[in-house]
């Protein structure tokens, strides 16, 4: 009797287990939580906007419930947000449950217990960023111009042959007005594609490469050798191995002056390698030059403490050059995409910024030049104009200018600067962010999801990101210590607000249901991952879905269709081919529609990626991941730097130099004689090979396989020479460049 009993008891506590049913009113994190950080499930009923037919009412008893055992680890109540107040922000009617207490690793959902409604599941766990991570990352290697994506590094379902590399594409880029001038041809290869368009925007760009310095320079232990990139496995962390990838773009758009070209304007088709059209640059400007200098400049100091001593010598020579064209010529613009400069069409985002943008972009290339130079000048333009900053001239510090404050704030780590003006950028920081829309945001929760910030506009993803940055910033920069604990959980909400505490209960990041999203991003405006395409358009739908790990746009309360639609100058069936509400007349936090219509609906001003989402998603999570990498990017890894700044020892294979006497010179001219920094291109490659910046006369090209034998050796007498690796296994060849009896190597990677 007492086993039946026993028995009835099981198969009723598994009836309630089986009834249980996932709700979209209890918001998690839905990739989970570390064991230290502040946990809170957000339980929500809508009040106005698109679900305000709904109604949700919890009940009294929440509970932690261990998915592997079904068992409550935790139980307790919930707490009413602003006395019952409905938020405007969203339009919900907000309660929480806090289960911060709880620290033990597992796989949870919490559960409202007397409505038998259960959240999504989520883990605990200190290392459990460290895979999404991986992911944020290589979405830049699948935006990358001009480089096959391999199955074995994209999958079979995005893999792609290399993009803009036909006839008159980016190898023969030509100035945008003289499409029939081949004298005007320029190799222009490289880069990533921008966001959902493919163009190439030079200021962009270098604002990139300087994010990923600072990511790398944050926390150089989260960063990893196993992103499964071609480069992966060489020893240096794959985060600047990507990086590099936008580099050595930035090198080709200089011009021999210094200047940098603007933009190069790509076609867009589906796949990119499908992409037929002609390849068009933009002319050099200021801002373009400024942007690229203090990208060369920071690089140079990150590359330079990797051992790469020729390349971050090479890096700071065109940083130099690049000021002193700017600072020659500091008005240069170039408006792209605009009709009065007779530039339609070429790329789409316009890249010129205004007097201010181009003031910053000097100020942030005089402080990484003065860090990596010492020289007086570049310090004594940052100690005259610091105080035009909007952080110091206007008392006010704000996630629309995070990358600005960050100028300042960093100068205040550089050797030898000015006392008084650090205490007056640490000062004006520190006052800055004990405001209403700072830290009292935080202190105050004034959002209900936990995440304020005080303008929700095209973007306001990346908006979240930097203002985590903000709080991020404090600590880093040690304004006051006092205050650290407070910032860094202040910095986290804003993780988790991206992951899923937000009131559509959903994470920002594409196709990560393999990875512990449970509802995300299914589709979102891309040119390679178009509405309607059979492949790629809809997770679920289409054949693949989007590649993961892309950042959209997010809730856009200024969000409407085309013009034309209320102009009635355009098809009536395409401006009401589905609804738009959601995103159009919402509550700011919901106005946000998982769609990738392109025009007349306009779902990129919603939907689109962008790379510096990307960046601010980047460098926010990588504060929050274990970092027990050694500079090889190996886990719990031996390898250090060696006195010539090599990582060396441990799995590197490379013997530590113990002498300084012993580090290999640095060459400091970028003399277009000077072949000892010869560019090979791709790298890795599938086949052909481009040997550039040759002396003409006179140089023997040797390449080796990976046991040191020779297999093909030329005399070239041309700037560049070409070797095809197809008809070779994959593995690394090196080419060697003899001449004057020195003798310069470079490893390739063939796949």
């Amino acid at each position: 009797m007492r086993k039946i009993i026993l028995l009835l008891l099981i198969l009723s506590f598994q009836v309630d287990i089986d009834a249980q049913t996932t709700t979209k009113y209890i918001c998690v994190d839905q990739f989970g939580y570390r064991t230290i950080s502040k946990k809170v499930a957000v339980i929500r009923d809508p009040v106005v906007g698109f679900d305000s037919d709904e109604s949700f009412t919890p009940g009294s008893s929440y509970a932690v419930v261990d998915a592997t055992t079904d068992e409550n680890v935790l139980t307790g109540t919930i707490a009413s947000w602003n006395s019952g107040n409905t938020d405007a922000s969203s339009g919900d009617k907000v309660w929480w449950f806090d289960f911060s207490s709880l620290e033990t690793p597992g796989d949870y959902y919490i559960l409202d217990i007397e409505q038998n409604l259960r959240s999504y599941e989520f883990k605990i766990a200190d290392d459990l960023y460290q895979e999404l991570l991986k992911h944020a990352v290589r979405t830049f290697f699948y935006q990358r111009a001009g480089f096959k994506k391999d199955a074995t590094y994209a999958g079979a379902a995005w893999a792609d042959e290399a993009s803009h590399l036909k006839n008159l594409q980016d190898p023969n880029a030509r100035v945008y007005n003289q499409q029939n001038n081949a004298s005007t041809e320029r190799d222009l290869r490289g880069g990533w594609y921008d966001a959902g368009d493919y163009n190439k925007y030079t200021t962009w760009t270098a604002n990139y490469v300087v994010d990923f310095m600072l990511a790398y320079l944050e926390n150089p232990g989260a960063w990893s050798d196993d992103y499964n990139i071609p480069e992966s496995g060489n020893n240096i962390p794959d985060l600047l191995d990507e990086a590099k990838w936008g580099v050595d773009h930035l090198v080709r758009m200089q011009n021999t002056n210094g200047s940098v070209l603007s933009i190069v304007g790509l076609s867009h088709a589906s796949p990119p390698s499908s992409a037929t059209g002609q390849s068009l640059y933009g002319n050099a400007s200021t801002s373009a030059t400024l942007n690229t200098a203090a990208a060369f400049a920071i690089a140079s100091k990150v590359y330079g403490s990797r051992g790469m001593k020729n390349y971050a010598a090479d890096l700071k020579a065109r940083a130099i050059k690049a000021w002193d064209w700017a600072t020659a010529n500091p008005n240069v613009i170039f408006k792209n995409n605009d009709t009065a400069s007779g530039t339609s069409g070429l790329g789409a985002g316009q890249q010129e910024t205004n007097d201010y943008g181009r003031f910053m972009a000097k100020l942030e290339a005089a402080m990484y030049l003065f860090e990596i130079t010492g020289e007086a000048k570049y310090k004594q333009f940052f100690e005259d104009n610091y105080d035009e900053v909007h952080l110091i001239a206007w008392n006010f510090a704000f996630p629309f200018e995070t990358a600005n404050q960050e100028i300042l704030l960093h100068y205040t780590t550089i050797p030898n600067v000015s006392a008084n003006v650090v205490t007056a950028i640490k000062t004006a920081y520190k006052n800055a962010m004990n405001s209403d829309n700072n830290f009292a945001a935080y202190t105050n929760m004034t959002d209900p999801y936990r995440a304020f910030i005080k303008d929700y506009t095209w973007g306001s993803n990346a908006t979240k990101g930097s203002q985590s940055l903000m709080f991020l910033d404090w600590k880093r920069y040690n304004i006051d210590d006092t205050k650290n604990d407070i910032a860094l959980a202040a910095a986290e909400e804003f993780i988790h607000y991206l992951h899923g505490v937000n009131p559509l209960n959903f994470v920002y990041l594409s196709n990560m249901y393999a990875y512990g999203a449970e509802n995300g991003v299914n589709e979102f405006y891309h040119t390679w991952f178009g509405n309607g395409s059979a492949k790629w358009d809809r997770v679920g739908v289409s054949t693949y879905g989007p590649a993961p790990g892309f950042v959209v746009g997010g809730p856009n309360p200024s969000y409407d269709k085309d013009v034309c639609c209320a102009n009635n100058t355009c098809s009536t069936t395409a401006c009401n081919a589905e609804s738009v509400v959601p995103p159009k007349n919402q509550p700011a936090q919901k106005s946000y529609k998982d769609f990738n219509t392109s025009w007349p609906l306009n779902s990129w001003s919603v939907t689109e990626n962008s790379n510096g989402y990307q960046m601010n998603y980047i460098r926010m999570l990588s504060h929050f991941v274990v970092a027990n990498y050694d500079c090889s990017g190996k886990a719990n890894g031996t390898a250090t730097y060696d006195v010539c700044n090599i990582c060396s020892g441990g799995d590197t294979g490379v013997t530590p130099i113990t002498d300084a006497a012993l580090c290999t010179e640095i060459v400091t001219s970028i003399d277009e004689d000077n072949e000892t920094d010869f560019v090979v291109f791709p790298n890795p490659t599938n086949g052909m090979i481009d040997i550039m910046n040759l002396r003409k006369e006179n140089v023997q090209i040797e390449l080796r396989n990976n046991v040191g034998m020779a297999i093909e050796n030329k005399i070239s007498n041309e700037k560049t020479i070409s070797l095809n690796l197809a008809h070779y296994a994959a593995g690394y060849y090196v080419v060697l460049i003899h001449r004057n009896n020195t003798v310069v190597a470079r490893k390739v990677v063939k796949n």
